[in-house]
């Protein structure tokens, strides 16, 4: 009796294994997929959308290769040592230009769309809590915050003026919650006194550090009692369509 329950619990627990891979191997969701089939997705999209970069690899990873076989025939030796070097130093070339070319064209994709800061926002890593869209207009003009080693940074979308006026509201309302914290307002945009889509990662990590990782998530938890308070805000999170028609319904949550 004992051996045919343990049969049909294992065959259960088989089933269920199965069910599981079947279901993250149809997933669309990154989380589900394994490093291979994010590599493989992630130079699908960059060469079909920057067609560039699948030669920019080849050039990188060849390059590299001719470089440790000259050194092991000129210099060193045995020089077959040094190709089996230059081959996967080859290929750490190629997916560090991967890596660069795949993040300009998720910029480029997404540039112009009202919520991209967002794509910005996701390439700062663990050390930032990231709390997209606290707060936001009928016009579409958005503010989102990141918390992290420089304080607290707010970065505002859309027209300058309106966006300027609800970037010092919000940054009076966050300094009341821990009186001398850091609170930096940064508008997105492409004209003077803004900063790019492309360039606001890498000027948020730049800012002075002036909050230790301790303080960090305590700081976070006290500001989203701040965002607790908010009216719900009709804004669907990511990039925001750009037409007309799309930014109508996105108002209302459809």
């Amino acid at each position: 009796m004992a051996s045919e329950r343990a049969k049909e619990l294992a065959a259960a627990q088989k089933a269920q294994k199965q069910a599981e891979k079947l279901r993250r191997k149809n997933s669309s969701d990154p989380k589900d997929w394994g490093q291979l089939r994010q590599i493989l997705e992630v130079f699908k999209m960059t060469t079909k959308n920057d067609p560039t970069s699948l030669w920019l690899m080849i050039g990188a990873f060849a390059l590299t290769v001719v470089v440790f076989l000259l050194l092991g025939i000129f210099v060193l030796s045995p020089w077959w040592l040094y190709l089996v070097f230059g081959v996967l130093f080859g290929v750490l070339a190629a997916m560090a230009v991967l890596t660069w070319r795949a993040k300009n064209a998720t910029y480029k994709r997404y540039e112009g769309q009202k919520g991209s800061a967002e794509v910005a926002m996701s390439m700062l890593g663990k050390d930032w809590i990231k709390s997209p869209v606290i707060t936001a207009n009928r016009q579409l003009d958005i503010v989102h915050r990141v918390v992290g080693p420089g304080g607290v940074v707010l970065i505002g979308e859309g027209d300058p003026g309106r966006v300027r006026q609800m970037l010092a509201i919000e940054a009076k309302k966050h300094e009341q919650i821990k009186y001398g914290t850091k609170v930096t307002s940064i508008v997105m945009g492409e004209k003077e006194n803004q900063v790019p889509l492309e360039k606001l990662a890498d000027h948020i990590k730049k800012l002075p550090k002036v909050i230790k990782a301790a303080e960090i998530t305590e700081l976070s938890n006290r500001l989203r009692a701040l965002d607790s308070m908010r009216p719900k805000i009709p804004l669907p999170k990511g990039p925001l369509p750009t037409s007309a028609k799309g930014a109508r319904q996105a108002v209302r949550g459809r």
